[in-house]
């Protein structure tokens, strides 16, 4: 049986994961230009519920990044490790990346917009798991033998950039972006 504040924070819960949902949808339709009281509306939800879960679009920008590591993160434990062919989950992560990117178009230039403010970039528990799913994807690459020995998260972090990049700008192919950073990263 649930008690009163068991089932308030459930609802909590439910109302920060639909306005994080609106939010991306907002932003991949909007893009940067989404107020607060638009998301209320939007999520069907008091402008107050907004504040009390992001006191600043700041914070629901970065909430919405954090979100979205952790949808990565968990895509690259349960979809990229166990692959067939050993070795081959970082390719996968960094094809879903390029999916994601492609389609989040709109939350990725809010990230932009807050990381110019504020000079950081967003931070939490999901974007440390992700760095984890990645280190074990690179290990099963290294232990397949198909990635350089001398691989590493950073060099993961500077290709996902380069690709956000590739997408944000349209200048080039981003698949073939992907290939050609494969090949450099595959072991000699």
């Amino acid at each position: 049986m649930s008690t009163p504040s068991t089932s308030g924070r459930k609802d909590a819960q439910r109302n920060r994961l639909r306005l994080l949902e609106t939010a991306r949808a907002l932003f991949a339709e909007r893009g940067d230009d989404v107020q607060m009281p638009e998301l209320a509306r939007a999520a069907g939800v008091g402008v107050g519920t907004v504040y009390r879960h992001f006191p600043t679009r700041q914070a629901l920008v970065e909430a919405a990044a954090e979100h979205r590591f952790g949808e990565l993160a968990t895509y690259a434990r349960t979809e990229c490790r166990g692959q067939p062919e050993l070795g081959r989950g970082l390719e996968l992560y960094l094809t879903r990346v390029g999916e994601v990117l492609a389609g989040d178009r709109g939350l990725s230039a809010a990230i932009e917009a807050a990381r110019g403010t504020s000079g950081t970039e967003p931070r939490g528990t999901a974007l440390t798991e992700l760095e984890a799913a990645i280190q074990v994807l690179i290990a099963d690459g290294r232990a397949a033998g198909t990635l350089r020995a001398d691989a590493t998260v950073a060099d993961v972090y500077m290709l996902v950039g380069a690709l956000s990049a590739t997408i944000r700008t349209g200048s080039g192919d981003w698949p073939r972006f992907i290939e050609l950073a494969m090949n450099g990263l595959r072991a000699s």
